[in-house]
């Protein structure tokens, strides 16, 4: 009767403490809202702004990493909020990843859309992989046109 007696204190402690961790705000950026393992896994991820989805471009690389799998855009949605949602659908590669023959490690890419920027990460990704790097670094910039640019360089292992 007395170890009943603790339980009940002790589970109603536990169950509190749960709920309110599970109320904490998270403030990692980009963020990851969902992920599914049908035919080909899926993740979905909540971005801000352009960095936010060269960084959700890179998540997605490792998430389908772990199914041996490389991450292709299916989607890209606006929330009623405004907030900004990507989907990535993990498909299988048949042989690893080539770039595209005009691809320069050392040159600028110009984009004015979100799946336009998410290709130059890939190819960035590709080309660092292939020459021994898995980390990209990027940098955006916007033009007077309206327009962005972003640059990549491979970082230390």
């Amino acid at each position: 009767m007395k170890i009943i007696k603790l339980a009940v204190p002790i589970g109603i402690t536990i169950a509190v403490g749960l709920m309110v961790a599970s109320c904490a705000p998270q403030s990692s950026s980009p963020q990851q809202v969902q992920s599914t393992v049908p035919s080909n896994p899926t993740v979905t991820y909540k971005y801000l702004g352009d960095q936010d989805l060269v960084q959700a471009n890179q998540n997605a690389a490792g998430f389908c990493n772990q199914y041996q799998s490389i991450p292709r855009t299916k989607t890209f949605s606006t929330e009623p909020n405004g907030g900004k949602l990507v989907v990535f659908e993990c498909l299988h590669a048949a042989q690893p990843p080539v770039l595209p023959p005009q691809y320069n490690p050392n040159a600028g890419y110009t984009y004015m859309t979100d799946q336009e920027l998410v290709e130059a990460s890939r190819n960035a990704q590709i080309y660092c992989m292939n020459n021994g790097s898995q980390q990209v670094m990027s940098n955006v910039t916007t033009n007077v046109n309206g327009s962005r640019t972003v640059s990549f360089q491979c970082g230390p292992r």
